[in-house]
């Protein structure tokens, strides 16, 4: 669930990227229905686009793909947010269960668009599909931080790292004072 930000610059826009990682979203017992926590609720709420990141090793993470789409698409009935399918892994050709003709079908069939990257060998195809998605952004005049949303209700989720080393040291400080009071 870790939130990172990135500041770049596009067609001499200064872009500023935050990317929500959206772990723990599962589908319940074989139905087409997701599962996942409030916090990704709140992400979909505020995000200006999408990336839907698979592997081409392993088929439940693509079959995940269409009912997360139809959850978002609940949140943002009317939305014409971006989407880009992003099929990972691949440099394992022989371990392949998704094909490349199934990831563009389906990203065709979601109105997004499709690329296939491998993070391991290169950073390069991740960092080029992630540009592209900002351009689309940019052009479809998305502010990309999350404040042209009409009628935001909810705050935009901290870094949960950020929220617990808070805590952390709340907690720290808390003991300390007690603990020299009582001596």
């Amino acid at each position: 669930g870790a939130l990172y930000s990135r500041k770049f610059t596009i067609d001499g826009e200064q872009i500023s990227l935050q990317v929500q990682d959206t772990p723990f979203v599962s589908l319940e017992d074989d139905t087409d229905s997701i599962c996942c926590q409030e916090q990704i609720n709140r992400s979909i709420y505020w995000a200006d686009g999408f990336v839907f990141v698979f592997s081409i090793t392993d088929y439940e993470s693509f079959r995940l793909l269409r009912p997360l789409h139809q959850h978002i698409r609940r949140i943002h009935p009317n939305a014409n947010i971006p989407l880009l399918l992003m099929a990972n892994k691949g440099d394992l050709l022989r371990a392949r269960q998704v094909s490349s003709k199934e990831g563009l079908q389906l990203a065709t069939e979601l109105g997004g668009t499709y690329c296939e990257v491998s993070a391991r060998e290169s950073c390069e195809g991740v960092h080029e599909a992630f540009q592209q998605l900002c351009q689309e952004l940019s052009r479809s005049g998305s502010s990309c931080n999350g404040e042209k949303r009409r009628g935001l209700h909810l705050v935009r989720p901290k870094s949960p790292n950020m929220q617990d080393l808070k805590r952390r040291l709340k907690q720290a400080l808390t003991s300390k004072g007690k603990s020299a009071t009582t001596l």
